[in-house]
């Protein structure tokens, strides 16, 4: 079994990749989307969101980082695909399932569920492109809006010669609202001898389980229930090794959260300050009252002495300079 991170725009950068794969359990990571129009775009764009190109497309922990691509034109799609492979991309993921209406009305993700041949020309232009050894993988919805062309989007990506399919369980008319239609993925599966990886409202190991037991796949994606539980691949990788797992509690979550401030602090503009931070607390209030409080103290604030104090009210003055000193030794 192999559990993923989700690509999750705007979310999951390589700041928090980083510390989510050191954390334990994720096996797989998928970037942000890179955006592909008529351009030919250069090297530094790829880097730029997926820095790990540098360290042979891996985290620090190891863990293999694959680069997703949007767009519509098969062109401009293999062309690029076949360029971030040569820059040493362990696979090109292919984004169709990204429901964002703006991404939509510019002619990228989820919009082209519509039209399956479209999904099949974009696959097949990229994995003629790209070499062989380099996996092409596709990512979906079950549909745009409705789910009545599921099964003809998936064979799409599969007969183009996708080697790994990606099926967020819902449709983009769906959008995020729960229940994930997980049966569907059997049904997929049904039809091509593909790994098919489960994605959509996991949240929990019970949620796990029964996402494996109506959709029948071996692989998982997690996305914002790992936000919430920052070590639940750490939870069901133990769940299915029959192993005793002590689940993390929030002293030691917030360290987790106070060394990823300390990482981006001064990356964003002074009047973004802690916006990454409130983004993450709010996933982790699911879960953990600590974060709930946290949230209620920072989330009308953007100066720095501030947001320490309301760190300092959850942390240890000694834990705090030991994660100050360790970024610093870092």
């Amino acid at each position: 079994m192999r559990l993923f991170l989700a690509p999750m725009e705007g979310v999951v950068d390589h700041h928090l990749r980083e510390l989510l794969t050191r954390l334990g359990g994720i096996d797989i990571c998928v970037t942000e989307f890179v955006r592909v129009t008529e351009n030919r775009l250069p090297e530094k764009v790829f880097k730029r969101l997926c820095p790990e190109l540098l360290n042979h497309s891996k985290t620090t922990a190891g863990t293999p980082v694959r680069v997703q691509l949007l767009g519509g034109k098969p062109g401009p799609m293999a062309y690029n695909a076949a360029k971030v492979a040569r820059m040493g991309a362990s696979a090109v993921d292919l984004n169709f399932g990204c429901p964002a209406k703006t991404v939509n009305r510019s002619d990228g993700g989820a919009c082209l569920l519509e039209t399956p041949n479209r999904v099949y020309d974009i696959v097949k232009a990229v994995r003629e492109r790209v070499q062989d050894d380099v996996p092409v993988t596709a990512k979906i919805r079950l549909g745009f809006e409705n789910r009545d062309n599921f099964l003809e989007n998936a064979l799409a990506a599969y007969e183009a010669g996708a080697n790994e399919l990606v099926v967020h369980a819902r449709s983009k008319a769906d959008g995020y609202r729960p229940p994930a239609y997980w049966d569907y993925i059997q049904r997929i599966r049904e039809h091509m001898d593909i790994p098919v990886i489960a994605n959509g409202e996991i949240w929990s190991v019970d949620d796990f389980v029964r996402c494996r037991e109506q959709s029948g796949s071996e692989d998982f994606m997690l996305g914002r229930g790992l936000l919430a539980r920052p070590d639940l691949a750490l939870q069901i990788k133990a769940y299915c090794a029959g192993e005793e797992y002590q689940a993390l509690e929030w002293p030691e979550v917030c360290e987790y959260l106070y060394h990823f401030h300390l990482q981006i602090k001064d990356i964003y503009p002074k009047k973004f300050l802690g916006n990454r931070i409130k983004q993450w607390l709010n996933y982790m209030q699911r879960n953990y009252a600590g974060a709930e409080q946290l949230f209620e103290t920072i989330k009308k604030q953007r100066e720095e002495a501030a947001i320490e104090a309301a760190f300092a009210e959850h942390l240890t003055q000694d834990t705090i300079k030991k994660l100050r000193n360790d970024l610093q030794a870092a």
